[in-house]
């Protein structure tokens, strides 16, 4: 029941914040910082009671479950559960709400109750997708995220805000629609071959079906993930939302909402499609590179300094793309560390960005410079955000950014040279920023304050999280392993099964066979 909670206390949080909110502003702020910090304390616990288990409760085993017949005659059920990647996640969430409510806390006087709903809301169905196992339900929280954001973009979003937040919905809800037609897809093959009408994830696992119709039903899941991720060439909506979003929204949408999409190929595409998903690596990794490139080079024709932190997101996650399709262990904890590192680092990042344009009203680098003098607490947290931008040695990106090269390099060494110039690109533009910023001669005086406690606090907490994931990763990466070596064995099965199979009909083979070619490959690399 405590997974149902993980969900209802957010929304129920935002649903008294904005009641409140007639009666008190700061009564909806005050609502709305307590849900997530009971939230993220229910994940603490969850961790601290889980942590020494996960390694024993190994392969196909969940920390916890939760599961509710919802529509049973359509194969519908409420269908909740809880591994360490999903722990991660949440994990994330719940320490990044609280900063982005914190962040916002002067920044948004009109209509801030309905703004902490929509922010509450969308809080609670990215916790949905993490934990849901009924592609149903799963479908059901994506679309529940998206709506709350766009409302955030288009209400307080700055100049061109219904422009940003009708693009943002069209991506997104035009990928969406793609999955949805690939999860009833997936349902009908399921029936054909089992009669058994089902959206249970664990049942779908493994459902027979030749090779043309895998390729096509992962394509659609696939293509929602990597527009939400977002990669070459689907990433044009996220540069604007981005730069148009207010700055809790800014945070959610590079902390957590990008982070489901690559949940989503690392849950959905690879388990259920691993033949087909084997199949396009070489060109999903391909497009990783293009966006590690491609984003950074960009980030560095950018004056507008928010929309330049929103390129930097297009590259840091085409290292997760690379990771999470070269297929091995070592990438995709690479892929998952990068998940959380990127999301503390770029979100601190759009605080201070926004932190900044509350006192001095605009994002144009060309009218910044020499800010250091003036304001130095935020140029101090400007230096080091982009210390761990760029992947400083110490700080949790480049642990992440360091396994997704390690592990790709198994793959494919022409792409993995390719993508370590990313990081070349990255420590360029980091330190132009920082330049153009806050060092050299002032081009305007700025009258401004420096940082307050409130957001000292969130950049102290942002950072001590960076140098504990950079100098002892151990215990996230130990929370990972044993979903991710599902994901990995699941795609060396099917391999196997290929090799073994004319027919490349994994289903001829019967599971001890299949286990046996798998103990004599894994014998084989150990030798």
């Amino acid at each position: 029941m405590i997974l149902v909670w993980l969900i209802l206390i957010p929304i129920i949080g935002g649903v008294l914040a904005w009641i409140l909110d007639r009666q008190s502003k700061a009564a909806g702020r005050w609502v709305s910082l307590i849900a997530m910090v009971i939230d993220l304390g229910l994940a603490v616990y969850l961790w601290i009671q889980y942590f020494d288990k996960v390694e024993m409760l190994g392969q196909g085993a969940w920390l916890a479950e939760f599961q509710w017949d919802w529509i049973p005659q359509y194969g519908i059920s409420f269908y909740l559960a809880l591994d360490g990647l999903s722990l991660l996640m949440i994990l994330l969430t719940g320490l990044l709400g609280i900063l982005s409510i914190m962040a916002s806390w002067t920044e948004i006087q009109e209509r801030s109750g309905f703004f902490h709903f929509n922010l509450m809301w969308i809080l609670g169905g990215i916790i949905g997708v993490f934990m849901a196992m009924d592609l149903f339900l799963f479908y059901f929280f994506w679309e529940m995220m998206l709506i709350p954001m766009y409302f955030l973009i288009a209400i307080w979003g700055h100049e061109n805000r219904i422009y940003a937040s009708i693009k943002f919905f069209i991506f997104t809800q035009a990928s969406g629609l793609l999955m949805l037609v690939a999860i009833l897809g997936l349902y009908f093959v399921h029936h054909a071959e089992t009669g058994v009408y089902t959206f249970n994830y664990m049942e779908l696992l493994g459902t027979s079906m030749a090779p043309n119709v895998a390729m096509w039903l992962m394509l659609g899941f696939f293509i929602a993930f990597i527009t939400k991720l977002p990669a070459f060439p689907v990433h044009t909506w996220l540069p604007d939302a981005h730069t148009e979003a207010p700055t809790a929204g800014s945070v959610i949408l590079a902390g957590l909402m990008l982070k489901t999409g690559a949940y989503g190929l690392l849950r959905f595409v690879l388990p259920l499609f691993p033949g087909a998903a084997a199949t396009i690596a070489p060109y999903a990794m391909f497009l990783g590179v293009v966006g590690i490139l491609y984003g950074a080079i960009l980030a560095f024709a950018q004056n507008d300094l928010k929309r330049l932190v929103a390129y930097t997101s297009v590259s840091h996650l085409g290292f997760v793309l690379l990771g999470i399709f070269a297929m091995n262990e070592i990438a995709i904890q690479g892929a998952v560390m990068t998940m959380i590192a990127h999301g503390l680092s770029t979100g601190g990042l759009f605080i201070l960005v926004g932190g900044l344009y509350e006192k001095i009203h605009t994002r144009d680098m060309d009218r910044m410079g020499g800010l250091w003098d003036t304001v130095p607490k935020m140029g101090t947290a400007g230096m080091f955000l982009a210390m761990a931008s760029l992947g400083l040695p110490g700080l949790g990106n480049f642990v992440g950014e360091m396994l997704a090269l390690f592990g790709a390099y198994q793959a494919n060494i022409p792409l993995t040279v390719f993508a370590t110039i990313g990081l070349v690109f990255a420590t360029v533009y980091s330190l132009w920023v920082v330049q153009r910023a806050f060092h050299g001669k002032p081009r305007e005086s700025w009258g401004i304050t420096d940082f307050g406690g409130r957001h000292i606090t969130i950049m102290a907490v942002m950072a001590v999280v960076l140098v504990w994931l950079g100098l002892y990763p151990k215990p996230v990466l130990d929370t990972a392993k044993p979903a991710v070596q599902n994901i990995e064995q699941s795609v060396r099965i099917q391999t196997i099964s290929e090799k073994t199979t004319p027919a490349n009909d994994a289903n001829e083979l019967s599971m001890a066979e299949v286990e046996h070619y798998l103990k004599a490959e894994l014998d084989n690399e150990d030798m």
